[in-house]
This record gives C-alpha cells, sequence and structure tokens, in this order.
C-alpha cells in the first residue's frame, strides 16, 4: 500500500498508525490532528494536596467526544502522515 497524504484524511475518519487505532479531529496545510482510540490512562490528582488519588486505564468511548477533547490531540506532520495506514494491518490488499 502507497503511503497516505494529506488528501487521505478526512475529520472523523479513522485511520492507523504505529499500531493503534486514530481518528482525525482537524486538517491543515501541512499536518493532520488526531486523537487515539486506545484505552488511556486517567490519573486523577487532588486539587489541594496535590498527590495521586487514583490511576487506571479506560477505554470509555464519552472522552472521545469533542472538541474540546479530554484527552490529548496529537499532530502528525508530513513525515508522520507518510508512516499512516487507513485500513488496519492484515486488511484489504
Amino acid at each position: 500500500m502507497p503511503p497516505c497524504n494529506i488528501t487521505n484524511f478526512q475529520i472523523g475518519a479513522e485511520f492507523w498508525s504505529g499500531g493503534k487505532r486514530w481518528r482525525c479531529t482537524d486538517i491543515g496545510t501541512r499536518v493532520i490532528v488526531a486523537i487515539s482510540l486506545e484505552p488511556h490512562e486517567v490519573v486523577e490528582i487532588d486539587s489541594h494536596s496535590g498527590l495521586e488519588q487514583r490511576r487506571y486505564e479506560t477505554n470509555d468511548a464519552s472522552w472521545y467526544n469533542g472538541p474540546p477533547y479530554p484527552i490529548v490531540e496529537h499532530v502528525f506532520d508530513e513525515d508522520g502522515i507518510e508512516d499512516c495506514s487507513m485500513m488496519a494491518e492484515g486488511e484489504g490488499s
């Protein structure tokens, strides 16, 4: 499969990179922005003491609702976009 370029992406569309599933949240002139759809770690901090209160992993789909998103958005530059695939590894031809 040829490398991806920016024209392959649409906001809301899913793609794969680094063995992870991502959702495109924005498209710039030379970059795309995306959130990871993989389970993520949540760390709760006590606002008064600054101490960690709880740490857990979640795949709660409500974290993927936005913008704004309660999880970090990642920027894929031109080199990063080339490493993306519109299909999961092993799908299609």
